[in-house]
C-alpha cells in the first residue's frame, strides 16, 4: 500500500496536548481504553485525541473493532507507525536544537503559529465547573502584569493539555473577538473578560477602528476594535471584553 506524502500538520508537540502520548498508548496497550487509563484521561478524551490526529493526517491511524469487556481492540496503521517514528524524529531535533542554543528563551521557537494576533502569557490558577459530569470548564489564569483572564474549554481539551494550578500556558484570541470601550464598572455580560488598559495605538477605519492597548501592568498588549466613530485617543484610557469561549489556550 502506497503512503501519502507525511504532513507536519499531522505532528502534535508531545509536551503540548497527549495527543502523540496516546497514539504511542494505543500502540502498545491494543486498546484504547486502556491507552486513555494509563495516560489518565477520559475514553471520550482518548478518542477526541485519535480523531483530531486523524483529520490532520488525512488517513486512518488506527484500526479499532468494537466489543469486548475492555472496550475493544486496536491496533495502528502503517500510517499510525510511521506518524510516531516521525514524531519521535521530530522531538529529538527540537532537544538538540534548544540543547544547542542552551537559553531559556529558546523555548519560545515552540510557539504557535496562528493568525491569532493575541498570545498572552499566563498561568493558570483554578479550574472550576458546574459539576462532575458538566461537559465544560472555566479555567482561571494570571497575567504577569495583574488581572485574571479565564478561557472556557471542553472537559477532554484540559484533559488533554494537563491543565492544573501552576502551569504555564499560552493564551491566544483573535483581534477579532476583542471588543475595546471606554472603561465603566458596569458588570460584563455572562461573565466575559474585561482587561484595562492605556491606547498605545489607534487605527482608523470607516466602520471599526483598531486598536492596540497597553494592559495595567505595562507587560502586555492586546490588540482589538472599535466600533468608528468613538472617542479613544492614543493615551485613552481603555477597556477590552472578549468572550471566554473566544480565549484558546497552548503550553508553552
Amino acid at each position: 500500500m502506497r503512503l501519502k506524502p507525511m504532513s507536519a500538520r499531522s505532528l502534535g508537540y508531545a509536551p503540548a496536548d497527549k495527543r502523540i502520548e496516546l497514539l504511542r498508548r494505543v500502540g502498545e496497550c491494543g486498546s484504547i481504553s486502556e491507552a486513555a487509563r494509563s495516560a489518565g484521561v477520559s475514553y471520550k478524551a482518548a478518542w477526541q485525541a485519535i480523531h483530531t490526529l486523524t483529520n490532520l493526517a488525512g488517513e486512518p491511524l488506527v484500526d479499532s473493532s468494537v466489543g469486548g469487556a475492555g472496550g475493544g481492540g486496536a491496533r495502528l496503521t502503517p500510517a499510525g507507525t510511521r506518524l510516531l517514528q516521525v514524531a519521535e524524529q521530530m522531538e529529538a531535533a527540537r532537544r538538540e536544537v534548544l540543547a544547542r542554543v542552551n537559553d531559556p528563551s529558546a523555548q519560545t521557537l515552540a510557539a504557535p503559529r496562528t493568525s491569532m494576533r493575541n498570545h498572552l502569557p499566563c498561568r493558570v490558577v483554578r479550574l472550576d465547573s458546574a459539576g462532575r459530569g458538566d461537559p465544560l470548564v472555566r479555567v482561571a489564569l494570571a497575567l504577569p502584569g495583574g488581572g485574571e483572564l479565564a478561557a472556557l474549554l471542553t472537559r477532554e481539551s484540559a484533559q488533554l493539555l494537563g491543565l492544573a494550578p501552576g502551569l504555564e500556558v499560552l493564551a491566544l484570541c483573535k483581534a477579532t473577538a476583542v471588543r475595546v470601550e471606554p472603561p465603566n464598572d458596569a458588570p460584563a455580560p455572562d461573565g466575559a473578560n474585561r482587561l484595562r488598559g492605556r491606547v498605545l495605538r489607534a487605527a482608523r477605519g470607516t466602520a471599526h477602528d483598531e486598536l492596540t492597548l497597553t494592559l495595567d501592568g505595562g507587560l502586555q498588549q492586546l490588540v482589538g476594535f472599535a466600533a468608528h466613530p468613538n472617542r479613544l485617543r492614543a493615551g485613552s484610557r481603555a477597556q477590552a471584553r472578549v468572550e471566554a469561549s473566544a480565549v484558546v489556550l497552548a503550553l508553552r
